[in-house]
């Protein structure tokens, strides 16, 4: 089975995040692989230890998140492959990077039973990179799986839909996105990260790819970065329970604003 994980390195929300001139500061931030496509990793090792194959991980960045690849590989991927994108003028959107990551897998001829996304990043929440390169490469997608199942050609999924659970069948080949409680992603071994430093990673250029800078253009534009202002402290309401209805109706109509 050939199976292509794509993956993001972001900051990680543990730590402590500044903003300056609007974009998040790097200045000692630590950098992880973003959390969702730890499970689409982990999910993904466990189909080849299942069904054979290999396991291919993909990332669009700068050179640092080539680390991202050496720690995916040192969880078991046999491959990675990175484009760096730092020659890019503006800020790439959910459209530019399914566009990158769809010529990338066309350019390597990255042949591919199943594909698999984290839900969603961290430090945009988008939900969007993984249906649009299904869309691309016009196979079918299911988002947001807490299960998955292959039996042959068939694919059984159990779909997180806010509170209740959608089982979806579906065949190969087929893009997923994990969702958390899919797995619970492993820890490198020290043998791991010393094989995953001698394991093949291509690097590629936007040079290397057949698009044009219009094709990958960003659809949308960020306006502003912004920390969300500080949690005020609760009131505790005193009273007949009627006088605290009134006063909570004018609090939320005076202060909150919300009605």
């Amino acid at each position: 089975m050939n199976i292509l994980v794509c993956l993001k390195q972001t900051f990680d929300t543990e730590e402590r995040i500044t903003i300056e001139n609007g974009r998040i500061s790097e200045d000692g931030v630590e950098f992880v692989i973003n959390p969702y496509d730890e499970y689409a990793v982990e999910e993904a090792i466990r189909l080849k230890e299942k069904h054979g194959g290999e396991v291919t991980v993909i990332t669009i960045g700068p050179e640092r998140a080539e680390q991202a690849l050496r720690t995916a590989m040192a969880m078991g991927a046999d491959k990675g492959v990175i484009v760096d994108i730092e020659e890019l003028e503006e800020e790439p959107d959910e459209h530019t990077i399914a566009k990158i990551l769809a010529a990338t897998i066309k350019e390597e001829d990255l042949a591919f039973d199943i594909i698999l996304c984290g839900y969603m990043a961290v430090d945009d929440g988008s939900a969007q990179v993984g249906p649009r390169l299904a869309e691309l490469l016009e196979i079918p997608h299911i988002s947001t799986i807490t299960k998955l199942d292959i039996d042959g050609n068939k694919v059984s999924v159990e779909k997180d839909v806010e509170g209740d659970v959608e089982l979806i069948d579906s065949s190969l080949p087929i893009l997923v996105t994990a969702q958390q409680g899919l797995n619970d992603p492993r820890y490198p071994s020290l043998p791991g990260i010393m094989k995953a430093k001698k394991k093949p990673l291509t690097r590629l250029e936007l040079d290397d790819l057949d698009l044009d800078e219009e094709e990958i253009a960003a659809k949308t534009e960020t306006i502003d970065v912004f920390l969300p202002p500080k949690k005020q402290a609760g009131k505790i309401l005193q009273g007949d329970i009627k006088d605290q209805a009134k006063e909570l109706v004018q609090l939320l109509r005076n202060e909150a604003k919300v009605i």
